[in-house]
This record gives structure tokens, sequence and C-alpha cells, in this order.
């Protein structure tokens, strides 16, 4: 994933890495150079301990604020909660020594990580020294604020009536149906087909930001959604959606099963928005 752009960011693209590639590379020739490897990167979620060089006692974390931060507040969102993170891919590839989009190829929406919540902070509240891991992190190096938020991955977790522990972040290294989102015959990224488990009725709270009837359609054994368009955070209550726990186990075996590499995409998102899930009450 490459994180979006961050004037106030301590941390460049060339300071990111994946495997022995330097993410300044991959953003200068994705954007025509117009971002490069010197300019400040939004490096949140922070999921993979080896992209950047980490103090003791590091953790996976993430960082919100605002209007997002507010919705997840007002939605209950704390301690043993999961997210699901998503971004917008497009394939991509080398050709002639420098990354490109594949000519022809579309964008699609996937999942790509998880954080399991184990601590929640507000960075204002912070005692001095607190955190001593996490002063690199973006969301320490702005203005007074007091929605400003850290959220702190668990040591692992088990889904509901699973014996199973899993980490409590991570990422998927490789692609496979259930992690994608968009409709494979959609027009737009945002025309989502999920399994019908998470049709919403029968008095259950829908996806937030799409409670209107008119964005769902019931297609057995898919559901139909058209995705709000902008939007940082969307929460589901996982009390009422039981079948979508067996989706969550079909995303979980994934982060240990072969598939596409994730190696031949390259996420763009950044450059447009960030987006995650987080279920609730697993």
């Amino acid at each position: 994933m490459l994180p979006i752009p961050d004037s106030q960011s301590g941390i460049r693209y060339d300071d990111v890495t994946h495997g022995e590639r330097r993410l300044g590379k991959i953003a200068r020739d994705l954007t025509r150079g117009r971002i490069r490897g010197n300019h400040g990167a939004h490096l949140d979620p922070d999921l993979i301990a080896d992209a950047f060089p980490r103090a003791e006692g590091w953790r996976p974390v993430l960082g919100q604020t605002g209007s997002a931060q507010g919705h997840l507040r007002n939605q209950g969102v704390s301690a043993g909660d999961l997210f699901l993170f998503f971004g917008v891919f497009r394939r991509a590839e080398i050709w002639q020594r420098r990354w490109r989009f594949v000519p022809g190829s579309r964008p699609f929406h996937a999942i790509w990580g998880w954080l399991h919540i184990g601590d929640v902070h507000r960075i204002d509240d912070l005692t001095p020294g607190a955190l001593p891991w996490a002063g690199y992190h973006p969301h320490f190096h702005g203005e007074p604020d007091p929605g400003n938020t850290l959220y702190v991955s668990s040591d692992g977790f088990s889904l509901a009536n699973e014996k199973k522990p899993f980490p409590g972040s991570g990422v998927f290294t490789h692609l496979d149906a259930p992690l994608v989102l968009s409709d494979p015959n959609g027009r737009l990224p945002t025309q989502w087909r999920l399994p019908s488990g998470f049709f919403p009725g029968d008095g259950r709270p829908a996806l937030s930001y799409h409670t209107r009837p008119d964005r769902w359609r019931l297609e057995p054994p898919y559901c139909y959604l058209d995705c709000a368009a902008r939007g940082q955070e969307f929460v589901l209550d996982m009390g009422g959606y039981p079948d979508v726990s067996a989706g969550l186990r079909a995303c979980s075996e994934l982060a240990v099963t072969p598939g596409t590499i994730l190696e031949s995409l390259c996420a763009f998102h950044g450059f447009l928005e960030h987006h995650g899930v987080a279920g609730r009450a697993l």
C-alpha cells in the first residue's frame, strides 16, 4: 500500500520499504513525478514491522481524528473491535525500468489488512514519555487536537465460536476473491459485490453511511452495494450479522494461504482517500 502524502510527516517515501523496494521510486513513477521520494508520507495505518525502522516495543497502530474519529466514537468502536482496511488497487508492472499501471487495467477496491484493537489512546491526554515507540507516527506531529486518537493492535484474537487465534494485526500478501469488494462486472470501484449475509434487513442496522435502502440490492448468493464515494470509516455491528463471521474466517485463512501475489498490484488509494471498515462485537 502507498501511504498518502503528508507535508507535516517526518517520514519520507524513501524511508519506507517493501521487501527490498523503496516506496519513493514507486510513488514517483506512478504519479509521474508529482510525488517523490523526499516527500512526506503519512504512514498510517502502520502494520508492517519491517517497513520502517522501529523503536523497542513498537506495536501496529492506526491514527484517526476529525469527523472520521467522531464517527468511530459515536458508533462506540473500542478495544475488542476489528478494523478491516481496504483501498483502491490497480495492476502495475515494471516497463522500461519504470513502474506503470498496466494499460487497460481497471481500479478496484480490495481488503489489504486488519487491526484488532487492543488499546485506545487520546494522544493529547498522554503523559510525556508515554508510548515512546510511537513518537515517529504522523499523528504525534500535528497541532493539539482533542479528537486525535491512536488505536493500538492487540496481541491476537479469535472469531466468535472459534478457538483458533489470529494475529492482532497484519496484511494479506496474496489476493483472492474473498478480499475483493468491487463487483467484477461493475463500472466503478464503489460498486460492491458482497456475500448476501451483508444485506441489511429484519431490524439489523446497515453498514454505517449506507442506511438508504436504494443503495442495496439482494441477488443471492450476493448482495450489491453502491458504496459511499467519499468516506473513511464504515462500521458494521457484527451482532446482527452472524453469516458475516464465515466470510471473516475465509479472509483470515488467506493470511496463510497462497494465491495471486499482491506484489503484482500497486495500491494508489493514498492519492484519493484512506478507507477502513470497523466490525463491532465480534
